[in-house]
Parts: C-alpha cells; sequence; structure tokens
C-alpha cells in the first residue's frame, strides 16, 4: 500500500488502522463473515464472492489506468514482486484447499473472528500454526521451491503483448463475461439467493 501521508509518517500506521477497520466493516455488511458465503462458490449456490472480487479488481485497474494517463500516479512508481509461478501454483492451491474445507480466506476469517464467530477463530488459529510451520521449516522444506520458476516482475499484458489499456479491457470483458455466465447458470439451475 502507498502511504498516504509523507513516507515514514506514524500517521501512516494509524490511516492503515482505520483502513483496515473500514475493509472488515465492508467484508461484514457482504456477509462474507459467514463461512457458507464464500464456499458457496465453490459447491456452486452462491457466487456473489465472485461478482465482488471482480468488481473490487476491475475498479482497481480502471483507477490505476486513469491515474496513470493523468500523469498522477505511474505505472513504473508502483512496487511489483518477482513472480515465482511454481510457488504461486502451490500456494492457490492450498489456499483454495483451506478455502473449501475451512470456508474464509484470511481477511473474511479475522473479520468473522472479530464478530465472535468460533470457527473462523479456529481458522485464525490454523493460520497462525501454518505460519509457524512454514518460518520453522523453511529452510528444510520450502527454501528451494520458493525460489523456483521466477519469470521477473511482468503483469499479465506483458506477457500476451497488450498494452496497458488494451490488457485492462480485457480483463473487463472476461469480469463481465463471467457475470453473465454465473447468471446463466443461477437462472438454469433456479439457484435461489440465500439468505444467511
Amino acid at each position: 500500500m502507498a502511504p498516504i501521508f509523507e513516507y515514514g509518517s506514524e500517521w501512516n500506521l494509524l490511516a492503515a488502522l482505520f483502513i483496515g477497520i473500514a475493509f472488515g466493516w465492508v467484508l461484514e455488511r457482504a456477509g462474507f463473515s459467514t463461512s457458507r458465503k464464500l464456499a458457496g462458490v465453490f459447491y456452486g449456490y452462491d457466487f456473489v464472492v465472485i461478482k465482488v472480487f471482480f468488481t473490487a479488481a476491475i475498479t482497481a485497474a480502471l483507477g490505476l489506468l486513469i491515474l496513470n494517463q493523468m500523469d498522477v500516479l505511474y505505472f513504473g512508481d508502483v512496487w511489483m514482486p518477482t513472480t515465482y509461478l511454481t510457488p504461486t501454483i502451490v500456494g492457490g492451491v492450498i489456499m483454495g484447499l483451506g478455502f473449501i474445507l475451512g470456508g474464509f480466506c484470511p481477511g473474511t476469517s479475522v473479520s468473522a473472528a472479530a464478530i465472535g464467530k468460533i470457527d473462523a477463530m479456529a481458522f485464525v488459529g490454523g493460520i497462525v500454526l501454518g505460519i509457524f510451520f512454514y518460518a520453522f521449516t523453511y529452510e528444510l522444506l520450502w527454501e528451494e521451491l520458493r525460489q523456483s520458476g521466477s519469470i521477473g516482475k511482468v503483469k499479465i499484458g506483458d506477457l500476451i503483448g497488450l498494452s496497458e489499456g488494451i490488457a485492462v479491457l480485457a480483463f473487463i470483458l472476461v469480469a463481465f463475461g463471467t457475470f453473465w455466465m454465473v447468471d446463466t447458470i443461477k437462472k438454469k439451475f433456479k439457484i435461489e439467493d440465500v439468505e444467511y
């Protein structure tokens, strides 16, 4: 996250605290504090999570593109980590299994734990244990995997040879195609919106 105030200012920590609280509140109000909401994506009875995440990604991508075009924020100044393909795939599989089994992701689990959900507290406990397990076994089990499959600092548009604007447009088209697909699935199988 870019600093809101001058770099190094303690006010950035306070701003991050309030942004985090606001983010947790939005997650809870959107119903993401229930494990059934997130698990519903995998079991095919609730697609709200897909729509929310695609909408957030579109907003961020368009915002960055517009700010770049207005010379307010330059893509070259945005920090981007090196992409390590192999550990990304392995981590994605592990996180996906965690989603299915626990019904939470790290953010939603903390939001749900904050309002007293026992299953979310257990999930957060599992995350903490997993972090310690990873840290204490890093050199023995994970170091080689962690450094494998480097493809550099790349964006999807760069990989497929598209400019930033065309890549964002393609992403928006994929998002709207996904919205249409999940709405079609809901209508075809008469899936009703679930109240939690």
